[in-house]
C-alpha cells in the first residue's frame, strides 16, 4: 500500500453503538466524507497507527476499515480504537490519525468471543509494531500539532478543520 502512512482527520460521529456496549472495546467513527476519501490502495482490513483526540496526547491505535463482516454491515466504516482509557465519550471532537501499517484483512468470525479475541490480538500486535523506530517517529509528526494553529477567534477555520481530510501536511 503505497498510500501508507496515511494521514486523515475528521469529526467523531456516532457509529453502530457496538464498540463499547457489545465488544467492550470503544471505537471512534469517522464521517462518511472521510471514509469515502480513502485512496483506492488502502484496502479493507485492520491497521495500526497513532491517534489524537482534539489537542490531547497522541496514543497508539488500531483501526478497522471496511464492512465488519461479522455484523454484515452494508456501509463501509472507519472505526478507530484508541489504546487509552478516556473518562468520557468524545463525539464531536476532531480525531487525527496516521495509519502506519496493516495487520490483517477483515473477516467474519464464528462467535462474538472469537471476534473480541481477534481484536485484542490486533491491539497487542499494534502495541509491538508501534515501538519500532520507523513507526514510533510518526508519533512526533507535525500533522498532530497542525490543528493547534487555527485561531479560536476564527470560526471559519474551526469549521473547515472538522471537515478536513488530509494525506500529508
Amino acid at each position: 500500500m503505497k498510500s501508507l502512512p496515511y494521514f486523515c482527520r475528521g469529526e467523531v460521529v456516532r457509529g453502530f453503538g457496538r464498540g463499547s456496549k457489545e465488544l467492550g472495546i470503544p471505537t471512534a467513527n469517522f464521517p462518511d466524507s472521510v471514509v469515502d476519501s480513502l485512496p483506492a490502495d488502502v484496502s479493507t482490513g485492520i491497521y495500526y497507527g497513532w491517534a489524537c483526540v482534539g489537542n490531547s496526547d497522541i496514543h497508539k491505535m488500531v483501526m478497522s476499515i471496511g464492512w465488519n463482516p461479522y455484523y454484515k454491515n452494508t456501509k463501509k466504516s472507519m472505526e478507530t480504537h484508541v489504546i487509552h482509557k478516556f473518562k468520557e465519550d468524545f463525539y464531536g471532537e476532531i480525531l487525527s490519525v496516521v495509519l502506519v501499517g496493516y495487520i490483517r484483512s477483515e473477516k467474519s468470525f464464528p462467535s462474538l468471543e472469537d471476534l473480541i479475541a481477534a481484536i485484542n490480538s490486533d491491539i497487542e500486535e499494534a502495541k509491538v509494531m508501534l515501538e519500532l523506530p520507523e513507526h514510533s517517529k510518526l508519533k512526533e509528526d507535525n500533522f498532530f500539532t497542525s490543528t493547534t494553529d487555527s485561531s479560536p477567534a476564527s470560526p471559519s477555520s474551526a469549521a473547515s478543520t472538522s471537515q478536513s481530510i488530509i494525506n500529508g501536511h
